[in-house]
């Protein structure tokens, strides 16, 4: 499916106490989550959704990166009312593409059905893909900008090593209503540009990391309007865990760090949580 796809072992992680207030996972990869060999996790759809239930995550968006997986989701968000799709080809996919147009049109596509509800992930990474593959990184990324804006969908913002050209494209092409900067890797100055344009900053498990005292720098200056939190499962397991298969039942670990680093009320920033996913995907139900 995609590059980002791969094996990881392991027992996933035991569930952490719930939250008090319901919040959705902003981002997550469901299909990957249950192929992967790790032990103790779901096995299905339904078991993701239980378990993220159970754990006070009602809801969750399940990320394209390429067409297979975009279109799996969009069944998967059919079948399952927690479930709401983004579509999108992957930013260090597309150099590889034979006919990165003819994806392109099939993402457009499936942009129209009522149950996606972004367009991402999408952008731009400097850390995997060399210079030869950022033509096409920047063509496909401008493409998408566009789709998310004929079909009035939030764009999901993939960003690696690239936060000043993810920042000058996005002026020059003029972002959609509603954008999101998933798993936000960036420092305090840069939370700050992003806020100032109105995006939504998305945090993950790298939050809790110990070597990001900049990331928890621009959590802490980021408003509660502007937060939104996921879990990039089965990536970014957060501490205690780092190394084991992540799943969206694991939210409430991030939720509490970022509580602890925002100085906010729990229950103010999860019902806060909670909004923000609603302004950016809609209502799922």
């Amino acid at each position: 499916m995609s590059a980002r796809k791969h094996s990881r072992e392991g027992t996933f992680p035991p569930p952490p106490e719930p939250l008090p207030v319901a919040v959705p996972d902003s981002h997550t990869h469901i299909d990957i989550t249950l192929e992967d060999d790790g032990v103790g996790g779901p096995s299905t759809v339904a078991d993701a959704l239980a378990l993220a239930a159970a754990a006070g995550v009602d809801r969750l968006v399940q990320v394209g990166v390429d067409v297979p997986s975009s279109r799996w989701g969009v069944r998967v968000a059919e079948e399952h009312p927690g479930v709401v799709a983004t579509v999108a080809l992957h930013p260090n996919d597309a150099p590889r593409l034979a006919d990165l147009d003819g994806a392109l049109r099939e993402i457009e596509r499936l942009a129209a059905h009522p149950r996606v509800r972004g367009i991402g992930e999408t952008g731009l990474d400097y850390f995997r893909t060399g210079e030869d593959g950022r033509k096409a990184q920047h063509e496909s990324f401008r493409a998408h900008i566009a789709i998310a804006k004929r079909h009035g969908k939030t764009l999901v913002i993939h960003d690696r090593d690239a936060h000043d050209d993810i920042l000058r494209v996005l002026d020059e092409e003029g972002a959609p209503d509603q954008v999101v900067m998933h798993c936000f890797s960036g420092d305090e100055s840069f939370a700050r540009e992003c806020l100032d344009r109105g995006f939504l900053l998305s945090f993950a498990g790298t939050l809790t990391f110990g070597n990001a005292r900049q990331l928890r720098a621009a959590a802490a200056i980021t408003p509660l309007d502007g937060l939104l939190v996921e879990t990039d499962a089965p990536f970014l397991t957060p501490t205690p865990f780092r190394g084991r298969p992540n799943a969206s039942y694991l939210i409430p670990l991030t939720v509490r760090a970022l509580a602890e680093v925002t100085g906010h009320d729990l229950d103010a920033l999860c019902a806060a949580l909670s909004a923000n996913g609603t302004r950016a995907f809609g209502d799922w139900r």
